[in-house]
């Protein structure tokens, strides 16, 4: 898989709408990564880990202390990196489908 389109679930008549935080359930595949800070980049990262640099946000969302934002990561932090992608995925998708049943969109 090169790209999953995140926003496509929330865009309603043309307009994007918020798109919220969902928890990933961790896994014993899950990878770790010491963050480099003036090497390490998340679409780096995605792409040593998912041969496709689009997952940024899908390795932020595993690691919701740092709020979304890549530039709140220090020098040698540990990210988690949710693996595999596919498997991610799919439990991202869950989540989403779950939280549109009980919010919308």
């Amino acid at each position: 898989m090169q790209y999953y389109d995140r926003y496509d679930d929330f865009l309603i008549n043309g307009q994007q709408t918020v798109v919220p935080y969902l928890k990933i359930p961790t896994k014993p595949t899950d990878k770790r990564y010491i963050f480099k800070l003036g090497v390490s980049r998340l679409d780096k990262i995605s792409y040593e880990f998912y041969n496709s640099p689009y997952f940024g946000w899908l390795i932020l969302q595993a690691n919701p202390k740092y709020g979304g934002l890549e530039t709140n990561i220090q020098d040698g932090d540990v990210i988690i990196v949710p693996f595999p992608l596919l498997n991610t995925l799919q439990d991202y998708k869950k989540s989403l489908d779950t939280h549109i049943f009980y919010y919308g969109r």
